[in-house]
């Protein structure tokens, strides 16, 4: 290849722009084409007893392999299967009671014909994504859905660009549609991402991260200040919890001893019963973590309790475990 001078700034900029321009309007005149056929192609997806298996080769196999990575992660069971390998052994992944969504800008990739000619004689329902609807792979789908362009960004109109963004967002325009006919939620979409970030947040119940047992700072209400203060500093929650019985009578924290200083001078002689809170806040063990964060937050509080239905402690949480388990 010989080589060019590099093009100035201005020239690169005109370029994003126009490829900007050409795949907005690709996607401008698809919005317009949705029609009932899209309607009747989440409509299968959503009766369908199996699986949404998704096939495309080269640059539609790469569109194919995120659009079910986008419908596995949120509600719609769906793999993908290369195209090629499908035809050497892979296509002992499709069943009968599967969805075939066959993506081919052309609608002739040769390997996506022998893929669907099988299907049909297993009864896989087939949905194409074409950009030519007068192909031999619409005229053997049950459904086409038109993902035509008028043109690439690709200035010798050959590398697929405009088309690959079209047959994207109309293959997230479908997992979307299904999760809100789904009532797909938030926790739903935890139970999917278990690993990151939101999956922490939603899945991670009070429970997995509050102390517990000996963990749990206690005495008695009529502990005098001086006596608590070994109980406190040795477990770490800035608080001790006053118990009467298994019962919580009132908290005692890093504040109330500041603000009872203040007050009283000397506090050597005063029980923590005089300084506690005697209503604490409290939550469910089986409530999610990220629940205790909202409140404490909201409260400007470091410490919680962990009670049961009845009212007897369980547990006791501090704002540094939600910290560490991730939860905020």
């Amino acid at each position: 290849m010989h080589a060019h001078p590099q093009p100035s700034p201005e020239a690169i900029r005109a370029s994003a722009d126009h490829t900007f321009g050409i795949e907005i309007q690709a996607l401008q005149a698809l919005q317009g084409r949705i029609d009932a056929r899209f309607a009747q192609a989440v409509s299968l997806i959503l009766d369908c007893p199996g699986r949404v298996v998704v096939t495309g080769i080269g640059k539609s196999g790469h569109i194919a392999r995120k659009i079910a990575a986008t419908l596995a992660s949120t509600g719609t069971p769906a793999f993908f299967m290369h195209a090629a390998e499908a035809i050497h052994g892979d296509l002992g992944m499709l069943t009968g009671q599967d969805i075939l969504l066959a993506i081919s800008y052309s609608g002739s990739a040769q390997e996506l014909i022998t893929i669907i000619s099988v299907a049909k004689r297993m009864g896989t329902r087939i949905i194409a994504l074409t950009g030519n609807t007068d192909s031999e792979l619409a005229r053997n789908a049950d459904l086409a859905l038109d993902a035509a362009v008028d043109q690439e960004a690709c200035p010798l109109n050959l590398a697929p660009t405009a088309s690959t963004t079209a047959a994207l967002v109309l293959g997230d325009a479908i997992a979307v549609a299904c999760l809100e006919a789904r009532g797909f939620n938030r926790e739903d979409f935890a139970r999917s991402h278990p690993g990151g970030a939101l999956g922490r947040r939603l899945l991670t119940s009070v429970a997995d991260v509050m102390r517990s047992g000996a963990a749990l700072p206690r005495v008695a209400p009529g502990t005098l200040i001086p006596d608590a203060l070994p109980e406190m500093s040795s477990k770490g929650m800035g608080m001790v919890i006053v118990m009467e019985g298994k019962r919580p009578a009132g908290l005692f924290t890093d504040g109330d001893l500041r603000r009872m200083i203040a007050q009283h001078g000397d506090v050597r002689g005063l029980p923590v019963s005089a300084g506690m809170s005697r209503h604490p806040r409290s939550i469910a063990a089986d409530a999610p973590a990220i629940e205790a964060a909202s409140t404490m937050d909201a409260h400007k509080l470091n410490q919680m309790l962990v009670l049961d239905g009845d009212g007897l402690l369980l547990g006791a949480l501090h704002m540094h475990d939600l910290l560490a388990a991730k939860v905020i």
